[in-house]
Protein backbone atom coordinates (compact mmCIF):
# COMPACT_ATOMS: atom_id res chain seq x y z
CA UNK A 1 0.00 0.00 0.00
CA UNK A 2 1.57 3.76 -0.81
CA UNK A 3 2.65 5.58 2.51
CA UNK A 4 3.17 8.72 0.04
CA UNK A 5 4.69 9.28 -3.43
CA UNK A 6 8.16 7.87 -2.53
CA UNK A 7 7.30 4.47 0.10
CA UNK A 8 5.54 1.53 -0.46
CA UNK A 9 4.66 -0.67 2.90
CA UNK A 10 5.73 -4.30 2.17
CA UNK A 11 3.28 -7.16 3.05
CA UNK A 12 3.38 -11.22 3.34
CA UNK A 13 2.55 -12.96 0.82
CA UNK A 14 0.86 -16.16 1.30
CA UNK A 15 -0.59 -19.21 -0.38
CA UNK A 16 -3.65 -19.88 -2.31
CA UNK A 17 -4.40 -22.50 -0.14
CA UNK A 18 -3.77 -24.45 3.40
CA UNK A 19 -4.71 -27.99 4.13
CA UNK A 20 -4.21 -30.11 6.76
CA UNK A 21 -0.59 -32.05 6.81
CA UNK A 22 -0.91 -34.35 9.55
CA UNK A 23 -2.63 -35.95 12.53
CA UNK A 24 -2.01 -36.88 16.08
CA UNK A 25 -3.68 -38.04 19.44
CA UNK A 26 -2.67 -38.41 23.15
CA UNK A 27 -5.27 -40.38 24.99
CA UNK A 28 -4.76 -40.87 28.83
CA UNK A 29 -3.69 -44.32 30.44
CA UNK A 30 -6.82 -44.84 32.89
CA UNK A 31 -9.60 -46.04 31.24
CA UNK A 32 -12.72 -44.91 33.72
CA UNK A 33 -15.86 -47.13 32.99
CA UNK A 34 -18.87 -45.94 34.08
CA UNK A 35 -19.08 -48.68 36.90
CA UNK A 36 -16.46 -46.34 38.37
CA UNK A 37 -18.73 -43.22 38.46
CA UNK A 38 -22.28 -44.16 39.22
CA UNK A 39 -22.04 -44.83 43.07
CA UNK A 40 -21.30 -41.09 43.46
CA UNK A 41 -24.30 -39.48 41.07
CA UNK A 42 -26.48 -42.65 42.13
CA UNK A 43 -26.87 -43.48 38.86
CA UNK A 44 -26.18 -47.09 36.32
CA UNK A 45 -24.06 -47.65 33.19
CA UNK A 46 -27.41 -47.99 31.32
CA UNK A 47 -28.85 -44.65 32.27
CA UNK A 48 -25.63 -42.99 31.61
CA UNK A 49 -25.07 -44.95 28.12
CA UNK A 50 -29.19 -43.82 27.57
CA UNK A 51 -28.27 -40.53 28.25
CA UNK A 52 -25.40 -40.03 26.78
CA UNK A 53 -23.94 -42.56 24.55
CA UNK A 54 -20.80 -43.10 26.90
CA UNK A 55 -19.41 -46.58 27.87
CA UNK A 56 -15.58 -45.62 29.20
CA UNK A 57 -13.93 -42.15 29.46
CA UNK A 58 -10.32 -41.25 30.23
CA UNK A 59 -9.19 -39.31 32.94
CA UNK A 60 -5.24 -38.37 33.46
CA UNK A 61 -2.91 -39.11 35.68
CA UNK A 62 -0.86 -35.97 37.60
CA UNK A 63 1.82 -36.62 35.37
CA UNK A 64 -0.41 -36.32 32.03
CA UNK A 65 -0.71 -32.39 32.49
CA UNK A 66 -1.94 -30.22 29.55
CA UNK A 67 1.34 -29.65 28.18
CA UNK A 68 2.64 -33.37 28.24
CA UNK A 69 -0.47 -34.34 26.55
CA UNK A 70 -0.64 -31.71 23.91
CA UNK A 71 3.94 -32.31 23.21
CA UNK A 72 2.71 -36.19 22.74
CA UNK A 73 0.00 -35.25 20.14
CA UNK A 74 1.88 -32.90 18.14
CA UNK A 75 5.11 -35.08 17.94
CA UNK A 76 2.49 -37.51 16.55
CA UNK A 77 1.15 -34.49 14.11
CA UNK A 78 4.30 -33.67 13.28
CA UNK A 79 5.35 -37.18 12.11
CA UNK A 80 2.66 -37.78 10.38
CA UNK A 81 3.02 -34.89 8.18
CA UNK A 82 6.71 -35.29 7.49
CA UNK A 83 7.41 -32.06 9.26
CA UNK A 84 10.26 -31.28 11.63
CA UNK A 85 9.26 -28.35 14.91
CA UNK A 86 11.56 -26.08 13.64
CA UNK A 87 8.92 -26.18 10.28
CA UNK A 88 6.35 -24.53 12.59
CA UNK A 89 6.10 -21.00 12.61
CA UNK A 90 2.70 -20.69 15.17
CA UNK A 91 1.48 -23.22 17.73
CA UNK A 92 -1.99 -22.55 18.56
CA UNK A 93 -3.36 -24.18 21.81
CA UNK A 94 -6.94 -24.26 22.19
CA UNK A 95 -7.65 -25.52 25.85
CA UNK A 96 -10.16 -23.70 29.05
CA UNK A 97 -7.81 -25.94 31.73
CA UNK A 98 -4.32 -24.89 31.40
CA UNK A 99 -4.50 -23.96 34.99
CA UNK A 100 -2.60 -20.93 34.96
CA UNK A 101 -3.88 -17.43 33.22
CA UNK A 102 0.14 -17.07 32.31
CA UNK A 103 1.94 -17.43 30.43
CA UNK A 104 0.67 -19.19 27.89
CA UNK A 105 0.53 -23.26 27.72
CA UNK A 106 1.63 -22.57 23.92
CA UNK A 107 4.79 -21.18 24.87
CA UNK A 108 6.12 -24.18 26.75
CA UNK A 109 4.43 -26.65 24.39
CA UNK A 110 6.48 -24.86 21.13
CA UNK A 111 9.65 -24.72 23.60
CA UNK A 112 9.13 -28.52 24.67
CA UNK A 113 9.07 -29.26 20.84
CA UNK A 114 11.99 -27.77 19.91
CA UNK A 115 10.50 -24.98 17.46
CA UNK A 116 12.64 -21.80 16.79
CA UNK A 117 10.86 -19.36 18.93
CA UNK A 118 7.77 -19.92 16.98
CA UNK A 119 4.52 -17.56 17.35
CA UNK A 120 2.71 -19.18 20.40
CA UNK A 121 -0.66 -18.14 22.60
CA UNK A 122 -3.59 -20.13 23.77
CA UNK A 123 -7.43 -19.60 23.04
CA UNK A 124 -10.36 -20.10 25.16
CA UNK A 125 -13.54 -21.28 23.37
CA UNK A 126 -14.02 -24.46 25.43
CA UNK A 127 -15.46 -27.20 23.45
CA UNK A 128 -15.53 -24.95 20.19
CA UNK A 129 -12.12 -24.02 20.72
CA UNK A 130 -10.30 -26.18 18.10
CA UNK A 131 -12.63 -25.48 14.58
CA UNK A 132 -11.78 -22.14 15.65
CA UNK A 133 -8.20 -22.31 16.50
CA UNK A 134 -7.94 -24.51 12.58
CA UNK A 135 -9.53 -21.54 11.23
CA UNK A 136 -7.13 -19.33 12.44
CA UNK A 137 -4.51 -21.46 11.17
CA UNK A 138 -5.73 -21.59 7.89
CA UNK A 139 -5.96 -17.75 7.66
CA UNK A 140 -2.10 -17.43 8.72
CA UNK A 141 -1.18 -19.87 6.03
CA UNK A 142 -3.02 -18.16 3.60
CA UNK A 143 -2.33 -14.42 4.18
CA UNK A 144 1.52 -14.92 4.97
CA UNK A 145 2.09 -14.61 8.34
CA UNK A 146 3.19 -18.23 9.13
CA UNK A 147 3.96 -21.07 6.78
CA UNK A 148 2.99 -24.15 9.49
CA UNK A 149 0.94 -23.74 11.97
CA UNK A 150 0.50 -26.29 15.07
CA UNK A 151 -2.75 -26.42 16.28
CA UNK A 152 -3.61 -28.37 19.83
CA UNK A 153 -6.47 -29.21 21.17
CA UNK A 154 -6.28 -30.23 24.93
CA UNK A 155 -8.21 -30.38 28.13
CA UNK A 156 -7.72 -32.28 31.22
CA UNK A 157 -11.32 -31.90 32.46
CA UNK A 158 -11.69 -34.40 35.11
CA UNK A 159 -9.94 -31.49 37.39
CA UNK A 160 -12.79 -29.14 36.88
CA UNK A 161 -15.65 -32.27 37.25
CA UNK A 162 -17.54 -32.39 40.58
CA UNK A 163 -17.76 -36.31 40.36
CA UNK A 164 -20.74 -36.12 42.91
CA UNK A 165 -23.17 -33.61 40.22
CA UNK A 166 -25.58 -35.94 38.84
CA UNK A 167 -25.88 -33.72 35.40
CA UNK A 168 -21.83 -32.91 34.34
CA UNK A 169 -19.65 -36.13 36.37
CA UNK A 170 -20.86 -38.90 33.53
CA UNK A 171 -19.47 -36.53 30.76
CA UNK A 172 -16.60 -35.47 30.12
CA UNK A 173 -12.71 -36.49 29.90
CA UNK A 174 -9.75 -35.67 29.12
CA UNK A 175 -6.65 -36.06 25.90
CA UNK A 176 -5.52 -34.32 22.96
CA UNK A 177 -5.29 -33.95 19.35
CA UNK A 178 -2.99 -31.79 17.36
CA UNK A 179 -2.99 -30.73 13.19
CA UNK A 180 -0.25 -29.56 11.52
CA UNK A 181 -1.75 -26.43 8.94
CA UNK A 182 0.20 -25.76 5.71
CA UNK A 183 0.76 -24.87 2.49
CA UNK A 184 -1.54 -26.06 -0.19
CA UNK A 185 -2.15 -26.59 -4.34
CA UNK A 186 -5.41 -27.21 -3.81
CA UNK A 187 -8.55 -26.23 -1.86
CA UNK A 188 -8.07 -28.17 0.88
CA UNK A 189 -9.78 -26.04 4.28
CA UNK A 190 -13.51 -24.74 3.63
CA UNK A 191 -14.56 -21.27 4.79
CA UNK A 192 -15.21 -21.18 8.73
CA UNK A 193 -18.70 -20.83 9.87
CA UNK A 194 -18.57 -19.29 13.26
CA UNK A 195 -20.45 -17.17 15.50
CA UNK A 196 -21.61 -16.99 19.58
CA UNK A 197 -25.05 -16.99 21.41
CA UNK A 198 -24.07 -15.17 24.45
CA UNK A 199 -27.83 -14.38 25.33
CA UNK A 200 -27.25 -17.76 26.88
CA UNK A 201 -23.99 -17.45 28.13
CA UNK A 202 -24.75 -19.33 31.54
CA UNK A 203 -25.27 -22.46 30.29
CA UNK A 204 -22.62 -23.79 30.78
CA UNK A 205 -20.01 -22.05 33.58
CA UNK A 206 -17.66 -22.10 36.02
CA UNK A 207 -19.60 -22.04 38.89
CA UNK A 208 -17.87 -19.48 40.65
CA UNK A 209 -15.42 -17.04 39.24
CA UNK A 210 -11.60 -16.78 40.73
CA UNK A 211 -12.47 -13.40 42.58
CA UNK A 212 -15.45 -15.34 44.76
CA UNK A 213 -13.23 -18.35 45.32
CA UNK A 214 -10.37 -15.69 47.03
CA UNK A 215 -13.44 -14.07 48.86
CA UNK A 216 -14.64 -17.41 50.25
CA UNK A 217 -13.66 -18.04 53.88
CA UNK A 218 -13.78 -21.30 53.40
CA UNK A 219 -12.80 -21.67 49.39
CA UNK A 220 -13.21 -24.60 47.67
CA UNK A 221 -12.53 -25.50 43.69
CA UNK A 222 -14.70 -23.85 41.53
CA UNK A 223 -16.40 -27.06 38.90
CA UNK A 224 -18.28 -26.87 35.90
CA UNK A 225 -21.76 -26.39 35.60
CA UNK A 226 -24.24 -26.94 32.74
CA UNK A 227 -28.26 -26.67 32.26
CA UNK A 228 -28.14 -29.74 30.02
CA UNK A 229 -31.49 -29.55 28.55
CA UNK A 230 -30.96 -26.30 26.65
CA UNK A 231 -27.75 -27.25 25.74
CA UNK A 232 -28.92 -30.40 24.20
CA UNK A 233 -32.06 -28.28 22.22
CA UNK A 234 -29.72 -25.57 21.15
CA UNK A 235 -26.92 -27.47 19.81
CA UNK A 236 -29.18 -30.14 18.02
CA UNK A 237 -30.95 -27.84 16.23
CA UNK A 238 -29.22 -24.93 16.10
CA UNK A 239 -25.87 -26.19 15.15
CA UNK A 240 -27.09 -28.37 12.41
CA UNK A 241 -28.12 -25.08 10.66
CA UNK A 242 -24.78 -24.05 10.91
CA UNK A 243 -23.29 -27.26 9.44
CA UNK A 244 -25.50 -26.63 6.96
CA UNK A 245 -24.42 -23.38 6.08
CA UNK A 246 -20.56 -24.87 6.39
CA UNK A 247 -21.47 -27.00 3.28
CA UNK A 248 -23.06 -24.44 1.48
CA UNK A 249 -19.85 -21.92 1.99
CA UNK A 250 -17.57 -24.89 1.02
CA UNK A 251 -19.95 -25.64 -2.25
CA UNK A 252 -20.37 -29.33 -0.94
CA UNK A 253 -23.64 -30.90 -1.14
CA UNK A 254 -24.22 -33.87 1.49
CA UNK A 255 -24.33 -36.38 -0.67
CA UNK A 256 -20.59 -35.47 -1.55
CA UNK A 257 -19.83 -35.59 1.86
CA UNK A 258 -17.86 -38.21 3.17
CA UNK A 259 -17.49 -38.05 6.65
CA UNK A 260 -19.28 -36.05 9.37
CA UNK A 261 -16.97 -35.18 12.78
CA UNK A 262 -19.31 -33.17 15.19
CA UNK A 263 -18.07 -31.99 18.95
CA UNK A 264 -18.42 -35.69 20.70
CA UNK A 265 -20.99 -33.57 23.07
CA UNK A 266 -23.40 -36.31 23.58
CA UNK A 267 -24.57 -39.45 21.39
CA UNK A 268 -27.92 -38.08 21.05
CA UNK A 269 -27.08 -34.56 19.44
CA UNK A 270 -24.98 -36.07 16.73
CA UNK A 271 -27.48 -38.49 15.94
CA UNK A 272 -30.29 -35.64 15.96
CA UNK A 273 -27.83 -33.28 13.75
CA UNK A 274 -27.22 -36.50 11.34
CA UNK A 275 -31.13 -36.85 11.15
CA UNK A 276 -31.80 -33.20 10.88
CA UNK A 277 -28.91 -32.68 7.80
CA UNK A 278 -30.60 -35.26 6.46
CA UNK A 279 -26.71 -37.10 5.78
CA UNK A 280 -26.95 -40.10 3.47
CA UNK A 281 -26.30 -43.29 5.21
CA UNK A 282 -22.79 -43.65 3.10
CA UNK A 283 -21.09 -40.79 5.73
CA UNK A 284 -19.36 -42.15 8.20
CA UNK A 285 -20.10 -40.25 11.87
CA UNK A 286 -17.51 -40.13 14.44
CA UNK A 287 -18.82 -41.48 17.29
CA UNK A 288 -15.49 -41.24 19.62
CA UNK A 289 -17.84 -40.45 22.86
CA UNK A 290 -18.39 -43.65 23.82
CA UNK A 291 -14.26 -44.68 24.51
CA UNK A 292 -13.30 -41.17 25.31
CA UNK A 293 -16.39 -39.37 26.70
CA UNK A 294 -16.59 -34.94 26.31
CA UNK A 295 -13.27 -34.01 26.02
CA UNK A 296 -13.77 -30.25 24.88
CA UNK A 297 -11.45 -29.26 22.82
CA UNK A 298 -10.24 -32.23 21.79
CA UNK A 299 -12.98 -33.95 20.88
CA UNK A 300 -12.46 -33.54 17.02
CA UNK A 301 -9.13 -33.74 16.51
CA UNK A 302 -9.41 -37.21 18.92
CA UNK A 303 -12.11 -38.06 16.82
CA UNK A 304 -10.60 -37.51 13.44
CA UNK A 305 -7.45 -38.98 14.72
CA UNK A 306 -9.48 -42.73 15.65
CA UNK A 307 -11.18 -42.65 12.51
CA UNK A 308 -8.30 -42.70 10.32
CA UNK A 309 -6.36 -44.75 12.62
CA UNK A 310 -9.35 -47.23 12.73
CA UNK A 311 -9.88 -46.79 8.49
CA UNK A 312 -13.41 -45.63 9.52
CA UNK A 313 -11.77 -42.20 7.03
CA UNK A 314 -9.18 -42.19 4.79
CA UNK A 315 -6.54 -39.61 3.15
CA UNK A 316 -8.47 -37.07 0.35
CA UNK A 317 -11.87 -37.95 2.57
CA UNK A 318 -14.29 -34.70 2.18
CA UNK A 319 -15.04 -34.10 5.95
CA UNK A 320 -17.47 -31.81 7.78
CA UNK A 321 -16.43 -30.63 11.10
CA UNK A 322 -18.41 -28.90 13.59
CA UNK A 323 -17.99 -27.94 17.37
CA UNK A 324 -19.54 -25.95 20.11
CA UNK A 325 -19.84 -25.44 23.88
CA UNK A 326 -19.77 -22.88 26.56
CA UNK A 327 -20.21 -18.91 25.60
CA UNK A 328 -22.34 -20.30 23.70
CA UNK A 329 -19.32 -20.83 20.88
CA UNK A 330 -19.65 -22.39 17.61
CA UNK A 331 -17.38 -22.85 14.71
CA UNK A 332 -18.09 -25.49 11.85
CA UNK A 333 -15.69 -25.99 8.18
CA UNK A 334 -15.33 -28.53 5.64
CA UNK A 335 -11.81 -30.19 5.24
CA UNK A 336 -9.79 -32.39 2.89
CA UNK A 337 -8.44 -35.20 5.51
CA UNK A 338 -4.12 -35.46 4.81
Amino acid sequence: MPLDGSRTLQVAEGTSYARILGVGAYRPRRIVPNSEVVDAIDSSDEWIQQRSGIRNRRWAADDETVEMMSVEASRAALAHAGIDARQVDCVVVATVSHMLNLPSAASAIAHELGTEQAAAFDIAAACAGFCHALALANDMVRAGSARHVLVVGVDKLSTMTDRTDRGTAFIFGDGAGAVVVGPSETPAIGPVVWGSDGEQYDLIRQDKSWTDVLADDDPTYPFMTMQGSAVFRWASFTMAKTAQQALDRAGVKADELDVFIPHQANMRITNAMARSMKLPEHVRIARDIAEQGNTSAASVPLALERMLAEGEAASGDVALMIAFGAGLAYAAQVVVLP
